[in-house]
């Protein structure tokens, strides 16, 4: 199996990496610049889970071919448009896209590039960054993949990622291969959504929050309002994750924040539109109490406002 992935910043480059360290033949689609710091240096990886300093192989995008069967985009949502452009040279008659980004708006665009029967369903668990001088840092040891074929598939996809599951194991790293994608998905989603848009909306982390008091109201009706979005969509989450994601959200003195909020306090771009502003939507046309989603959308919109003008903080 040939796998091309999509950059190789503190996503892509790590679970990328990982691949190669377990014989995969992977090939990375990067920007010269990256390409050169590559070819000096390699994916570079400081990690609890062991650090490495692994050779791999680079592509520039003018000299992409087509012969790749799984293509792995691990971009933010707001570079989407651009990584579709960049990979669409690597697309053969049989190549599978898997999209390893946060919600779930990335699939109804991949589709209208790509066709329905290429798109799979994935997401990523890790909390990662990409220093300036190339080295990916993993903030902890949580690790790992779900990915999964969806409704019109081609028939082969279940195989390829059986493949890639199977060459993760080899280095003890999940990768689980999910009979309900979607559903695994929409469960992500409402925690992601609900986090983002409490710990944006507080500049503030969970156990900050908590710690007020409104704090745990708020919290609850943010999350019941992205269950209610879920749940009109036919993905309601399940006891099992809820439980899970009751238990990170309404947890007393945790640090607990979403990366977009580290994003923000960096002074970088966030996937505002894509989290926050889609769930948004989402739980309008569901008919929920939307008040604190929207709260939060405007306070991200206001902060990227303020940003390309030069005037965040």
């Amino acid at each position: 199996m040939k796998v091309i992935i999509l950059g190789a910043g503190a996503v892509g480059g790590y679970f990328g990496g990982r691949l190669v360290q377990a014989g995969a033949d992977v090939t990375f689609l990067v920007r010269p610049k990256r390409a050169q710091q590559l070819a000096e240096a390699g994916i570079m990886i400081k990690s609890p889970m062991g650090d490495a300093q692994i050779p791999v192989r680079t592509v520039l995008q003018e000299a992409v071919r087509p012969d790749y069967d799984l293509a792995i985009l691990s971009c933010k949502a707001y570079d989407l448009e651009a990584a579709i452009g960049a990979v669409g040279g690597a697309i053969g008659p049989k190549t599978m896209i898997l999209p390893l980004l946060n919600g779930m708006a990335q699939l109804g665009r991949l589709e209208q590039a790509y066709g329905t029967p290429r798109v799979l369903g994935g997401s990523c668990y890790i909390a990662s960054t990409l220093g300036a001088d190339g080295v990916i840092h993993h903030l902890g040891k949580f690790q790992g993949i779900a990915c999964g074929t969806r409704a019109g598939n081609h028939a082969h996809a279940a195989g390829l990622l059986q493949g890639l599951a199977q060459a993760y194991a080899k280095i003890s790293m999940e990768c689980k291969v999910s009979e309900n994608i979607e559903q695994d998905m929409w469960e992500k989603f409402v925690l992601l959504a609900s986090l983002a848009a409490m710990t944006c909306l507080m500049r503030a982390s969970v156990g900050e929050i908590l710690a007020t008091a409104d704090g745990e109201a708020l919290m609850r009706e943010a999350l019941d309002s992205c269950i209610a979005a879920a749940s009109a969509a036919g993905h309601a989450p399940r006891a099992e994750s809820l439980q899970r994601t009751e238990g990170m959200l309404f947890a007393r003195g945790s640090a607990f924040t979403a990366s977009m909020l580290r994003d923000l306090e960096s002074g970088g771009r966030v996937e505002a539109d894509h989290v926050v502003g889609d769930m948004l939507r989402r739980v309008r046309a569901a008919g929920a109490d939307a008040r604190l989603l929207a709260a939060a959308y405007c306070h991200l919109q206001a902060y990227e406002a303020r940003r390309q003008r030069g005037a965040t903080g």
